[in-house]
């Protein structure tokens, strides 16, 4: 396919060293939703297999998909979710405190999506500026004067914002980081980009909330890098860069949030990188018996759920999901989860209602059918907003509805 490459090494230590460690086979683009039935035969199926690498201990994808197929007419929009917004809004108010920003600091987000990050820095009178490769979601970001760039992220487009802007006080890439396959061209843009004593601040699914809590489903075509701070470490002082601080945060099941300045600021580092070092090597990440035992723990679940979802269709109850994300969709097409399991899924992104579902084909309606249609149960896919769904719906629970938690292992509520 001349959209699908294959990497031949790792993409931190360039080591030939890898190993897969478990097998999804070939599935649809997680976020590739079907306008209508007519598109189901012509739908495209790429690898989706993860591989460790045994130098630097990198767990990735080799099988890569061209980011203009991925990215090109994207349905994900951060803002639909109340708690994301939340998130950012607390993120950007603690970067403004601790780096003592002012009104004429420059923030730049990679993978800006709809603005959700810059919006509070915009409120506050700093300068903001997106950068955003899908152009639905950018005009979006631009429709709430969120200045954005429809290009992807390269050491060209650099040289470009500083001749028009200047160089920036911060650089975000809040769950973009890990869907870049090519991230030399990233730190070589970000270090150029930076003020001296500039800050990067990433955020990526953290590997031992991964593992932890058995979030196979968060693997798709998109996120092609599963990171602990230990390959990080290697990665960034590769590019004359150091890791100065590290947090651990709640969303997507358990991230990881990473700040990065250039070596010769004058930035102290933190204490907590080295504790958090030691966790991880007590964690067991660089052994590949670790990833194995994931491996076996997916298989269990998967066969704990898909008995638990026959048992209730054998009993004629009436079943649907809640939310369409990504990880829902590896989820449903690894399980084998399709239209004799679920009658429908709603979602509370307008852009993806009366859409169907890549690979499983299941539409998805808008979350209001669920007062005109009541289910027996409804199967979170969107676990991560399990508490938020729940409490919004306790009148259906009060009216004998259950909800079905799919992970680490499939619980009914």
């Amino acid at each position: 396919m001349k959209d699908l490459s294959i990497n031949q090494v790792c993409r931190i230590c360039k080591s030939n060293k890898l190993t897969l460690v478990f097998k999804f086979g070939p599935q649809p683009l997680a976020n590739a939703f079907l306008k209508s039935q007519r598109d189901f035969q012509s739908e495209k199926y790429y690898p989706l297999n993860v591989y460790f690498c045994r130098n630097c201990h990198l767990l990735q994808l080799i099988d890569i998909v061209s980011p203009k197929v991925l990215f090109k007419d994207y349905v994900y929009v951060s803002s639909t979710s109340p708690l994301f917004i939340k998130h950012f809004e607390e993120f950007a108010r603690k970067i403004v405190e601790r780096f003592s920003l002012k009104k004429t600091s420059l923030v730049i987000d990679i993978g800006s999506n709809d603005g959700i990050l810059l919006k509070p820095y915009h409120k506050l009178g700093i300068q903001v500026l997106g950068i955003e490769p899908s152009e639905n979601v950018a005009q979006i970001a631009r429709n709430n004067s969120i200045n954005t760039i429809t290009d992807f992220f390269s050491l060209l487009l650099t040289d470009k914002i500083i001749n028009s802007y200047g160089r920036a006080e911060i650089i975000t890439a809040t769950n973009v980081f890990a869907h870049i396959n090519d991230i030399d061209e990233v730190a070589k843009g970000v270090y150029n980009l930076l003020d001296t004593n500039g800050v990067f601040i990433l955020e990526v699914p953290y590997l031992i909330d991964f593992l932890d809590k058995n979030l196979f489903d968060t693997v798709y075509h998109e996120h092609i890098s599963y990171f602990s701070l230990t390959p990080l470490l290697t990665f960034f002082k590769g590019w004359q860069m150091r890791i100065i601080d590290v947090e651990r945060v709640s969303t997507h099941g358990g991230s990881l949030r990473v700040f990065v300045t250039k070596e010769n600021s004058t930035h102290k580092i933190s204490s907590l990188v080295n504790k958090l070092l030691k966790y991880e090597k007590s964690k067991k990440l660089t052994n590949l018996s670790t990833y194995h035992q994931f491996a076996q723990r997916v298989e269990i679940n998967k066969l704990a759920l898909t008995e638990l979802l026959s048992q209730l269709k054998q009993k004629n109850k009436r079943i649907i999901g809640y939310g369409a994300p990504a990880k829902g969709n590896t989820l449903l097409n690894y399980f084998g989860i399709n239209t004799q399991y679920l009658d429908y899924i709603v979602d509370d992104s307008e852009f993806k209602h009366n859409l169907f579902t890549p690979g499983s084909h299941i539409q998805v309606r808008s979350s209001r059918f669920l007062s005109i249609q009541k289910p027996d149960y409804i199967l979170i896919l969107a676990w991560n907003f399990a508490k938020t769904i729940m409490d919004k719906y306790a009148y259906l629970r009060n009216k004998g509805v259950k909800f079905i938690l799919p992970v680490p292992s499939p619980k009914i509520i």
